[in-house]
């Protein structure tokens, strides 16, 4: 489902196919208005994008999760399978996203499969992001090789905000979901933050 392609798993099974799957534009739309127009990074773009980020590193060409992410602002629709030729899956890009807001003071959106229940919402997504916006399309309509699927995404999907302007988000995404801010949130210790070493 990402901007890479592959099959729309939520990272549960191998990617078995090569489409793009593109970010709506409506998506788009919002990510620019929060960030004031401007896009610096999307680490998972492809030919049929529309981010328009300053720098995109293309998969499969281009390994995004070797490349340094120090960027102001970061888009991100990452793949949503797991990747066999790299040993990687969405927890990598996760992991990739929230190290580059921790680490670089990064404002970073992302587009992704709601799994509240996954490690990597435990690990990335709740000790660090500030708000999550839960979509309200029940198929989220991808444009897959540069056109808008009619069938939908069979999976709900949520946009990510790392950032210090939550507000801003939630005026840009709350026609688009319900948005919920994470300011205050308590975990236990064992769901603190703990960035992935490989």
């Amino acid at each position: 489902m990402a901007e890479d392609g592959g099959k729309m798993t939520a990272g549960r099974q191998a990617i078995t196919d090569t489409k793009d799957w593109c970010t709506p534009p409506k998506i788009v739309r919002a990510v620019k208005w929060v960030f004031g127009g401007h896009i610096a990074l999307d680490p998972c773009s492809n030919q049929h994008s529309i981010v328009g980020a300053e720098t995109e590193f293309s998969l499969p060409e281009t390994n995004g999760l070797a490349m340094s992410w120090d960027y102001a602002t970061i888009y991100m629709n990452p793949p949503y399978g797991s990747d066999r030729s790299t040993g990687t899956t969405i927890k990598h890009w996760f992991a990739k996203l929230a190290d580059a807001h921790t680490k670089f003071g990064a404002e970073c959106i992302a587009l992704v499969p709601v799994a509240t229940n996954t490690d990597h919402w435990k690990r990335f997504v709740y000790p660090v992001a500030s708000a999550i916006c839960f979509l309200y399309d029940t198929r989220l309509k991808f444009h897959i090789d540069g056109f808008e699927d009619p069938k939908g995404a069979p999976m709900s999907c949520a946009c990510i905000y790392y950032g210090t302007e939550p507000s801003r988000f939630a005026d840009a995404f709350d026609e688009l979901g319900a948005v919920v801010y994470l300011d205050g949130i308590r975990l236990p210790q064992q769901h603190q933050l703990t960035l992935l070493t490989a």
